[in-house]
Formats: structure tokens, sequence, C-alpha cells
């Protein structure tokens, strides 16, 4: 999601290019649609001897199509092997010892604890491209994108339709999975959350999880039901969806909230107005990028001093930067998104969500646009 805002840049600097994507099977819904690309290449992801011929066959067809610039947006080994292996003329890539080699052209690489945007920091290797034009990384002209599949979208109107939700609902995702424990909002402030934001009549507040964690997700929608009152609003379960489906659900929903992780990102790339959790990672570096018109809020403990972190091991060993990040601090920004008509901004007052929380004005969070004056945005 953070490689799309890129896209429309290439696209302005060179308007006759062939512009080609290289992606693996997982994340090739975020780009099969991204009106910017010429092609979609799918690399497979298989393991062993069979990566090792997989690879050799994909670099062979990179070589023919006689590449003039490959840009390395990953860093990884495979992603750079395959940079160099396609025979590209310049070859971009990040400043990381033992692959630097593999480019013509290098970009510093931003420290991953830096609070500067991922966004800003992909942008650094357009900034290595030999003749680059220039311009900064702007949300407000290159936002992240993640155009959705018609078909996708008809399929979620009917599944939403057939769980008994009606157009006038108003339809409230919420992601309650993480990619790992350091980023995995306790279950029972989810539950918590659910609960509130499905008290209103007309609410549906429709959980979303990773395959993983379906029984995680199953437990939080049990226990929500019961704390619902009567004549409240329901939580729907929809069971599994893909990637284009979550994408469409989260258009077609009036509210998102979530940790951060990619559905997070998947989010940015429509209008509806979202809510993040942020736990060992910075909204500075990963805030939904998009208009600062559409409400984007960031929720986040400021004071505490082992944030943000590698997520190697947690330091105080209780994952304070989320257990203590209390579930009133969400769903008093969920529902001031709520009651802001559609395409006006919410006005956002300072509040704490705990001793050392503040919540974020809406838009792109950046450490220069802290309430509490306390930014830094070196």
């Amino acid at each position: 999601m953070f490689t799309t805002p890129l896209l429309p840049a290439l696209r302005r600097a060179y308007p006759g290019a062939r512009l080609t994507y290289l992606v693996e099977a997982d994340a090739a819904p975020v780009v099969c649609h991204n009106p910017h690309l010429d092609e979609v290449i799918v690399a497979p992801r298989t393991r062993g001897l069979a990566r090792i011929g997989d690879d050799v066959a994909l670099a062979r067809r990179l070589r023919r199509a006689r590449f003039d610039l490959a840009l390395d947006f990953h860093g990884g080994p495979r992603a750079a092997w395959l940079t160099w292996a396609s025979g590209a003329r310049e070859r971009v890539g990040y400043d990381i010892p033992g692959r630097r080699w593999m480019y013509t052209r290098i970009a510093h690489r931003a420290p991953d604890l830096r609070p500067r945007h991922s966004v800003a920091n992909q942008w650094d290797l357009l900034e290595a491209i030999p003749g680059w034009p220039g311009g900064a990384a702007d949300p407000e002209r290159d936002p992240a994108e993640m155009p959705v599949e018609p078909a996708a979208a008809a399929r979620m109107a009917a599944r939403l339709a057939a769980a008994g939700v009606a157009a006038e609902d108003e339809v409230v995702v919420l992601h309650v999975s993480a990619g790992n424990p350091f980023r995995r909002w306790p279950e029972p402030f989810f539950a918590e959350t659910a609960a509130a934001l499905a008290a209103g009549p007309r609410r549906r507040v429709v959980l979303s999880s990773g395959p993983s964690d379906r029984e995680a997700a199953g437990r939080i929608a049990a226990t929500a039901r019961g704390r619902i009152p009567p004549g409240g609003g329901r939580i729907v379960d929809l069971g599994e969806f893909d990637l284009q489906e979550l994408r469409a659900l989260i258009e077609q929903s009036r509210l998102f909230v979530g940790g951060d992780t990619g559905p997070l990102h998947m989010a940015a790339a429509t209008r509806t107005p979202v809510v993040g959790i942020y736990g060992p990672t910075l909204s500075a570096r990963s805030a939904p990028w998009r208009s600062r018109a559409i409400p984007t809020m960031s929720i986040e403990l400021t004071g505490l001093p082992c944030r943000p972190c590698d997520q190697r091991a947690c330091v105080p060993g209780d994952f304070r930067c989320l257990t203590t990040l209390q579930p009133a601090a969400v769903i008093d920004a969920a529902e001031e998104a709520l009651r802001t008509p559609p395409g006006e901004t919410p006005d956002l007052k300072v509040r704490p969500t705990s001793d050392v929380g503040r919540v974020f004005r809406p838009g792109n969070a950046t450490d220069a646009d802290r309430t509490d004056g306390s930014g830094d945005n070196s």
C-alpha cells in the first residue's frame, strides 16, 4: 500500500513508459487493478529447490523485457537479487549492507524507528533516479490507492444484504487482527469497543480478521453480543473474505477501526473515516496516507520511553503500549467520526487516552501535527 503513491508520480514523469509491477500473490490484489500500471507480474512463492527454479525462470522473463529502470521497493534479499537479475540499465535500491552492489543507484534508508512516514522513505527511491524531476511526497496529490474490482464490490453488497444489513444501516468495520503480538490490542478491549459501537439501533459492526485470528474474532463477537443493550444494533459475522472484498466492505462502511496492519492502509484508499490504534509503532510513520479532508484519527500513548520499539522483545514485558491504551479513547474518537456528516472534518479536541495519551488531529499524522505541541519533525 505504501508503494502505491509512487505509481502516479512515475506515470507523470514518464507518460509514455510501460510500467510493470512485480508482486507476490498475497499482495497482488492491492495493485492488480491500478490504473497507472500496464502489467502486473505475480511472482510464485515456493520453497527449496522449487524456489530456485522459479526465480531463475522469473529472472529470465524480466531480462527478456529489457527494462530501462528497476526500482526495488522491498529491499529484501530476493527482491534485490531479482532487481539485479533483471539486467535493467538503471537499478535503484536502498543502501543495505550486502546488497548495495546489486544496484546502480543507491537511496539512503531511514532507520525503522525514525518518525518519518514510510511513503516518504519510499519516495527517496524516486529521488535517486537519474534526471528525476523532483517534487515532495504529497498525500493530497498522490494518496494511497487500491481500486476495487466491481465484481468484489457486488459480492460484498450481496453478502451484506444476505446478513440483513440494509442500505440505511450504519456499518462499522472493526479489524481485530495483527500480524504479530506486539500490535495486537487485547481481545477484551475489542469486545468492549464492538459492544459500544453497536449500541445504536441501526448500527452494524462487522468484525474482520486474518485467517489465523478467526477464533479470536469469534470470541470477541460472542463477548460483545452479550454486552449489547436491548434495542441496540448487532455484530455481523460475514466469515472469510479476500482482500478485494475487504476493500469493498470498507468503502461501503461508515467507519473503519483497527490497528497498524494492512487493512488499515487499505482503508486509506477509501473515503471512509478511520480510527487507527497504535502500539509499538508511530502514527507519524504509518498513519493512513491520504487527504487531510478525510477524518483520520490516530490513537496512541505518547509518553512511554520504550516506544517505538523494534518489536522483537517487549522490554517492560507487559506490552503496555497496548494494554494500557483503554477502549474509551477509541470509542470516543469513533463516535466523533460517526457524528460528522460525510465529507466534513470532525472538530476533534485534545483529550487524554490515559495519563500520557493523546488523540491526533484528523488527517495524516506526523510528529509536527501533535496537538500537545511535543512533536519533533526532525
